[in-house]
């Protein structure tokens, strides 16, 4: 089943105060370029998502974007310097002693003293918070992969009939390719009478004069290319891979065929059905570049 590239995709997990908001965003690359944007504290989860992503994606311009909020019970805790306190109570008997102070140690004063009181985040398990990211991350490439398989259905569909479109105008093609050598032959004929002003002519100069345009003009090669390349697009198209770039290459094959086709063709019709499969090939590469 081909893919687009482009989708969007979001998820979300939550579990003890912590949430995670995953908000995934693609569109049509050559390669495969991945933009993530996480909380700082968060970075060392970076190679694991961008490992995550490259498992579900091949190509595409990938941003992603992921929020955090914290609002456990544990998420901070409140430590104590005990041995600084210790020096700050015993600077403050010193004081009290030496100038005859009165002795109003509390522990409110101690708390205004800096450092005794500690306010830090806890250290949270990186296991856990990867399981709780991942959750998230899993949700959002699933509603991604989703949305870019719907519009590469969609995308299918429509190639698929550009190429059936274009299988009938070859076949117009091919039915007249004879006929324009007929045709040639039946000028050369007509003029060289209307030259000599009689009925004697040398068919065997006629019939070189022929061979030579036939030969010069003969298309038969470049039809069944044609032909062979629109048969493997068909069955690219139901390959289980990424094909994109396969699909790419046969569409330049495509149209390097029929330009030749065209620069042969000394003929209105057939010049005329080279222009409309060149529309309809350009119109394919279009669509064949938003294909993962």
């Amino acid at each position: 089943m081909i893919r687009s590239m482009t989708g969007f995709g979001r998820g979300e997990s939550q579990e003890e105060g912590k949430k995670f908001l995953v908000e995934i965003k693609t569109v049509n690359h050559r390669y495969f370029d991945i933009f993530i944007k996480i909380p700082r504290q968060l970075s060392f989860l970076e190679d694991k998502v961008r490992e995550a992503v490259a498992k579900k994606l091949a190509r595409g311009k990938i941003d992603i974007y992921i929020t955090f909020e914290d609002s456990g019970e544990n998420s901070t805790c409140v430590l104590i310097d005990e041995e600084l306190a210790k020096a700050y109570v015993e600077a403050v008997r010193l004081l009290r002693d030496r100038f005859g102070l009165a002795d109003d140690i509390s522990v409110s004063l101690l708390a205004k003293f800096p450092d005794i009181l500690k306010v830090e985040k806890t250290e949270d398990d990186e296991e856990k918070v990867w399981q709780l990211l991942k959750t998230a991350l899993d949700s959002a490439l699933e509603s991604l992969v989703s949305m870019r398989e719907a519009e590469g259905r969609e995308l299918c569909l429509s190639l698929l009939e550009r190429a059936s479109y274009i299988e009938s105008i070859v076949k117009k093609i091919e039915i007249r390719s004879p006929e324009v050598v007929k045709e040639y032959k039946q000028k050369l004929e007509d003029r060289i009478k209307e030259l000599l002003q009689q009925n004697i002519i040398d068919e065997n100069r006629i019939a070189m004069e022929v061979a030579i345009f036939a030969d010069r003009c003969s298309i038969d090669e470049e039809i069944v290319r044609l032909k062979s390349h629109l048969v493997q697009f068909r069955d690219t198209l139901d390959l289980d891979q990424p094909v994109g770039r396969k699909l790419d290459f046969l569409i330049q094959e495509m149209n390097r065929e029929i330009n030749t086709i065209g620069s042969k063709a000394s003929d209105l019709e057939i010049t005329r059905n080279v222009i409309e499969i060149k529309s309809e090939i350009e119109k394919m590469r279009e669509q064949v570049q938003n294909i993962e």
